[in-house]
């Protein structure tokens, strides 16, 4: 499972025209799934997620996580994540999860979210989303589990 994190100012997405999920300051985190991705591997993800540290202390180092600086949390299924790009002009997506498989691990890791963490926000799975974000920083790492 993947995760790409961004330290946001605020973020939110919009599916026709509708706001489906907005944060403050945090985190927006594109989330790729793949075939071999468990529950154990959204588990890991979150963990990493909320306690990774990326947001500056008193000092200016990056010392706090979301959790410590009660940021909130925007999740978006990205299945282009996946992508394989090694060769060719187009990408691949050979590499990602089935949708049912997809959609399963994201709402898994959703509820997970909602239930260990404050603010959390989310993409509607499979739509046509616009993001929009403050990025702040810019800040942007690749996780993987």
């Amino acid at each position: 499972m993947k995760g790409l994190l961004q330290r946001v100012r605020g973020a939110r997405v919009d599916v026709e025209g509708a706001t489906v999920g907005a944060i403050d300051q945090g985190l927006l985190v594109l989330v790729g799934i793949e075939p071999q991705d468990t529950r154990a591997s959204a588990d890991k993800l979150l963990h990493k997620l909320l306690n990774y540290r990326v947001f500056s202390d008193a000092d200016g180092k990056m010392n706090l996580s979301l959790t410590d600086v009660g940021g909130g949390l925007l999740l978006v299924s990205q299945f282009t994540l996946a992508a394989d790009t090694r060769s060719g002009m187009r990408p691949s997506f050979s590499k990602a999860a089935p949708p049912a498989l997809g959609a399963e691990l994201f709402d898994y890791l959703l509820e997970k979210a909602k239930t260990s963490h404050r603010t959390v926000a989310s993409g509607q799975f499979g739509a046509d989303m616009q993001v929009h974000l403050i990025n702040d920083g810019p800040v942007t790492f690749l996780l993987e589990t």
